[in-house]
């Protein structure tokens, strides 16, 4: 079925493909399943990678279009499906962890699942990875705390697209971040998940609104000679603008430090400048509520807090109060209950890929 989206999800020119959750659930298991990943690890791939289908806009770059990439690296040899999961050193609160160029994203669910595990017996639990590869949505790893009763806390550095404040060149990375706060422990209780780049937008959002025909905003990013733009091909050879303006940098220089520094691995402009080696750093914490005070005590506290929050007065023109990452929630319900709509350009691609692997198609 192909609808073209409302203006929720910012497109005018780009018919999308929607289809049903489960049957690209089980598509994309079954394309990961296809390579040498440990077919545990394809599942935890597959799961975050459509878990960020379901949470993102079109446009952002996590999502089932990055599968195609994992099965390439696979082949490959870029991506060590044997990597083990080192423990450098350790104390009963702290962890550092060489990941040996394994898959990110199980490296980020196993490190988070150490914090927890270490949050249990300290009230807090760190760990910082070296040696990683890309680790998908930070909010994927982050919310692997909250049914343990924990916030869970995602970072990560990334490959040169920032210039210092007031620079040109590229040096710092996107950077992103994720805090996942439980508000119960019911499923139906929404979290409040703040996942985010520290760039105003990245260049896969400007790729789709130079597909989209549409100007970006002249915050987003600037041409490689420094002039702002609201030219979203000019801003593809360009430099990405932070969030905050300098505040933004100098959150991801810290990020920079709090992972590829302190973890003695890759920092600045080197993660990602090898293909086959791409030396991510990431950091996990964990907070055990239960530690600080009764986890119904802190719900109640939460509670009172949103209220607060979502009772104060509005600016003209504003219907309602959002908390973060509640429209990610409300977009996941709905695509749920009515399918995922996909890039149809991603929808081939998936279509294409599911040949090549002697993957059934699913969809009609």
């Amino acid at each position: 079925m192909s609808i073209t989206y409302d203006s929720n999800y910012k497109t005018r020119k780009i018919l999308l493909q929607y289809v049903p959750l489960d049957s690209l659930r089980a598509l994309t298991r079954q394309l990961l399943r296809r390579t040498a990943l440990p077919a545990e690890h394809a599942d935890i791939i597959a799961d975050a990678l459509v878990t960020s289908e379901l949470r993102n806009l079109q446009g952002q770059g996590q999502g089932v279009r990055r599968v195609r990439a994992y099965v390439e690296r696979v082949a490959s040899g870029d991506l060590n499906v044997h990597a083990p999961y080192e423990v450098v050193k350790e104390s009963l609160c702290l962890a550092l962890i060489d990941a040996h160029n394994g898959p990110g994203t199980v490296v980020a669910v196993r490190s988070m699942n150490l914090a927890v595990q270490k949050a249990k017996a300290c009230g807090i639990g760190v760990v910082v990875v070296r040696h990683s590869t890309h680790f998908g949505s930070a909010s994927y790893s982050a919310s692997q705390a909250l049914n343990h009763g924990c916030i869970g806390v995602s970072m990560t550095n990334a490959g040169p697209e920032m210039a210092p404040w007031g620079g040109i060149e590229p040096v710092l990375g996107t950077n992103p971040w994720a805090v996942a706060v439980p508000t119960g422990d019911r499923e139906d209780d929404m979290p409040i998940i703040l996942d985010m780049a520290l760039t105003m937008a990245g260049k896969g959002m400007m790729g789709w609104l130079m597909r989209d025909r549409r100007r970006m905003p002249r915050t987003w990013a600037i041409t490689k000679d420094g002039r702002e733009t609201d030219d979203p091909a000019e801003a593809m050879d360009g430099t990405l603008l932070p969030i905050g303006d300098y505040k933004g940098y100098g959150l991801s220089l810290i990020t920079d430090v709090l992972t590829g520094v302190l973890g003695g691995g890759a920092f600045g402009t080197q993660p990602y400048s090898n293909p086959a080696f791409q030396d991510v750093g990431h950091q996990f914490i964990a907070y055990d509520i239960d530690w600080f005070m009764d986890r119904q005590t802190f719900y109640r506290r939460m509670a009172e807090f949103i209220a607060t929050i979502r009772n104060s007065r509005k600016r003209p023109g504003v219907e309602e109060i959002l908390l973060p990452g509640e429209l990610e929630w409300r977009r996941m319900q709905e695509k749920k209950q009515h399918g995922v709509p996909l890039d149809p350009d991603i929808y081939e691609d998936l279509r294409r890929l599911a040949a090549e692997l002697d993957v059934a198609w699913p969809f009609t």
